[in-house]
């Protein structure tokens, strides 16, 4: 008797269970000069996708604090081939590399783990400074202010910070992540309890926001911006392609008209590309959609008054 191999996944552990890579590079820009990457007009370049929500946070967070001159950006395609990211959307104007993988060579030539988006580069001493999201959205928001343009919203208040922290990890856990474990498990015992925790979270956070217009009140802080990109996949994306199927965003009273809060502020929504992550996930992802055939809806209607003004 034949048998065929199931598949594997980078990040798959031998319980059916996905476990996410770990971030490689973590340096970090200092806006006191400290350290070898001071804060500078210009210096640092930011490598994207717009399909992946972990570079999508950065992107929302660049356009928020107006950092669009201060630090460049390059999209890769979104369809990730067998050499991973490569630069056939927009060419690389930095340093004209070809595929991203690229970047993490010259950083490090002994790399050969998962490249992965977002990457934030130095072109003074041509590496990698960061390729995780978690590090480079904080950056851009707490130390980047001598040349944003926007600093009169504390995306991290001190008052919050704890909580801040405390909830984004649940939200990292079960939502963000959440989504990937149920879309990537190869046993139904790990999808089921991955998928089951997705909605418990979204669940609890749509009564959470019944009384609050964000998170943590009148205005939004980091944890919104973390849990946004997530939301604006679901119905795309995640209800169907990572069978994460019980409810749809559009389905929550609550969760539905704050997404389209956040999506219309302050131009968030400019940084979504619905086309873009649909082609990324149905296509890439040939081990769950074999056929690579993209969807054509769902319908969403972004413009339909969200409501949220009544809370503040």
């Amino acid at each position: 008797m034949t048998t065929t191999a199931k598949p594997q996944y980078p990040d798959e552990s031998k319980d059916g269970e996905f476990v996410r890579q770990d971030d490689a590079f973590r340096a970090w820009v200092r806006a006191d000069g400290g350290g070898e990457y001071p804060v500078a007009r210009g210096r640092y370049h930011l490598y994207v996708s717009l399909a992946c929500p972990w570079a999508h946070r950065t992107i929302v967070m660049r356009k928020l604090k107006g950092l669009e001159e201060a630090i460049g950006m390059t999209v890769v395609d979104p369809v990730r081939d067998e050499l991973g990211w490569k630069f056939t959307f927009e060419p690389d104007p930095i340093n004209g590399f070809t595929y991203l993988s690229q970047a993490y060579r010259k950083t490090d030539p002994a790399y050969r783990a998962r490249v992965t988006v977002p990457v934030l580069w130095d072109k003074v001493t041509s590496r990698i400074v960061s390729n995780s999201d978690d590090d480079i959205l904080r950056m851009f928001e707490t130390e980047f202010d001598a040349v944003a343009k926007h600093n009169d919203i504390d995306y991290y208040p001190a008052e919050h910070r704890e909580e801040i922290d405390a909830l984004n990890a649940e939200i990292y856990d079960k939502i963000n992540n959440g989504v990937y474990r149920a879309g990537f498990a190869t046993a139904q015992s790990a999808y089921e309890r991955a998928a089951r925790e997705v909605f418990e979270a979204l669940d609890g956070l749509d009564q959470r926001l019944a009384s609050r217009r964000y998170l943590f009140g009148s205005a939004p802080v980091e944890t919104d911006w973390r849990l946004f990109v997530t939301l604006v996949r679901f119905d795309a994306v995640y209800y169907g392609h990572f069978k994460c199927n019980v409810r749809r965003v559009v389905d929550y009273p609550n969760l539905w008209g704050y997404t389209r809060d956040l999506y219309h502020f302050r131009g968030a929504g400019q940084t979504v590309d619905v086309g873009q992550i649909k082609t990324h996930y149905y296509f890439t992802h040939e081990e769950i959609n074999p056929s690579r055939i993209v969807p054509i809806g769902p319908s969403i209607d972004w413009d339909e008054p969200h409501g949220r003004e009544r809370l503040g």
